[in-house]
Formats: structure tokens, sequence, C-alpha cells
């Protein structure tokens, strides 16, 4: 498990401001959902963590280390599985693309078909599967590739409700099991409240962190959560910070954590507690 650390990105197309200093951190094993306006710049964000575009101003950090986009498993907001391929094959991709031969990448893929609900599908092809099944396989072919960091777009969008409320449950149960770190963009409420250990909220483009609300709900979680208090008070405290209007920041002095920082572990979150 990887603790991951955003210091003060800036990102910019143009004159065009996308980004203007994020900050956040996610500890070892931590659940994370980043939530905002549509167009904010939250997958801006995660182009950046992924390495596929170069931030304008300053450092995304893993285990205290500069990073790279191998440090990253990234699974955009479409399955994107090539409908030529068996299941096995696209779940093996990445690995040939990344010099494996064929038959060890699907050596190497084949143990995850049972825990991730594929079992039995390996031949299949993409038309074959729901719409489920098509975001797990798109999410093994992920994590096969040995990525203890997981940046995950909307990857549940175009699911209908009842699909995209077990994918919830099937998440929660094997992100446990393999003790992924995991990012989450995402525009439910409910889903961030319902998968999340905090939620950093973002303001309108430039995006900036305007809040982090801690989920202090109890694991592993069941859709029976959705109906206790606490849920609801999460899910309102979350929808009054996006209403909130955005503040400019004001300045900070040399040496001064950024909003979204905290310390490692326990209340010392400092950053990362509600204002």
């Amino acid at each position: 498990m990887r603790e991951v650390r955003v210091e003060g990105l800036a990102k910019a197309y143009g004159t065009l401001p996308v980004l203007a200093d994020v900050s956040l951190r996610a500890a070892p094993g931590d659940f994370i959902s980043i939530i905002g306006p549509s167009g904010c710049g939250k997958s801006t964000l995660f182009n950046v963590l992924a390495g596929l575009v170069a931030p304008d101003a300053g450092r995304v950090l893993v285990d205290g280390a500069p990073a790279n986009g191998r440090t990253f498993g990234y699974m955009p907001q479409k399955d994107l599985l090539f409908p030529w391929r068996t299941i096995l094959d696209n779940a093996a991709l990445g690995l040939e693309v990344a010099g494996m031969r064929r038959r060890a990448a699907r050596d190497k893929a084949r143990p995850l078909f049972e825990p991730f609900g594929l079992a039995g599908f390996e031949g299949a092809h993409p038309f074959e599967l729901s719409g489920g099944m098509r975001q797990r396989a798109a999410l093994l072919r992920t994590v096969v590739q040995d990525r203890e960091v997981l940046l995950l777009d909307e990857p549940f969008g175009a699911l209908d409700s009842l699909t995209r409320t077990g994918m919830q449950e099937w998440l929660e149960g094997v992100r446990a099991r393999f003790g992924w770190t995991v990012l989450l963009i995402t525009h439910d409420i409910r889903e961030a409240v319902f998968l999340s250990d905090r939620v950093v909220v973002l303001g309108p483009r430039p995006a900036r962190v305007c809040r982090v609300v801690e989920i202090a709900l109890p694991r592993p979680r069941t859709v029976d959560l959705v109906t206790c208090p606490e849920f609801a008070a999460a899910e309102a405290e979350l929808l009054a910070a996006l209403r909130e209007p955005a503040v400019e920041p004001a300045p900070r002095e040399p040496g001064q954590r950024a909003p979204g920082l905290g310390e490692p572990d326990g209340d010392a979150h400092a950053g990362l507690d509600r204002p």
C-alpha cells in the first residue's frame, strides 16, 4: 500500500487555468473520493497524477518520492475493451504492451477472474457481458499490472442505478481484500459517502480544495448503511459544500501547509478536518 501526497498542483491550458494550488493526501489503503462541479478540473487532476499531463507547478509524491505514471493504475470512464479480443486477452493487454509475452500475461490475469466475478467468462467477448461485468473486466485489466494506487474516473457513471449499487458493494469488498489505495472521481454524493474514508470537494474551475469531509462510518459497508442518520448527515454536508460560493484562498506564509494536507494519522489531520 502506498501514501500519495499532492502538493500545490497548478495547470492551465493556454490562458485557461484549470487547477490552482490543489493539495491532498491519501494514506496507505485510503479510499478518497473527489467531487466538484462539472468541468472544474477533476479529470485533469487525474491526468497529471497518471503522468499523462505535466503540471505547471506543484508535485506528486508517492511514499515521499516523486511519482511517475507507472505508479498509478488509471481506469477512465469508459471500459475501452477491444471488441475483437476475449475478456482474458483484454485483461492481459496492458501486460503485453509492457513487453510481457501473451501466454505469460494470460497466466497472470487468469487468477483474478474469480475474485472479480468473471470466472467462466475468460473466452467471452465484451458484447456478451453485462455493463457491470465489463466494468469489472476493465478494472481487472488495470490492477493486473500491479499498480497499488488506483485512479478511478467515474467508473460506474454509465450503469443503471441497481447495477451501480451492486458494483459499489462489490468494490467495497474487493478493495479491502487487495488493500489498494484508491482515488475516485464521482458526481454521485451517495457513492462518495458509501465508498470513502474522506471526500475532497473541489470548487469551480480553476479547481481548489474547498473542503475535505471525513466519513466516519464502519466497514465493511453494505447498502443498508445508507438509511442511517450518520450517512444522511455526511450527504447533507457534502451537498452544502458543493453549494458554497468559491472563495479566493488567502496567501500562505512560507512553509505553511496547503489545504488538504495533514499529519499522517488520527485527529492530527489538520488540513483534512472540516472548517
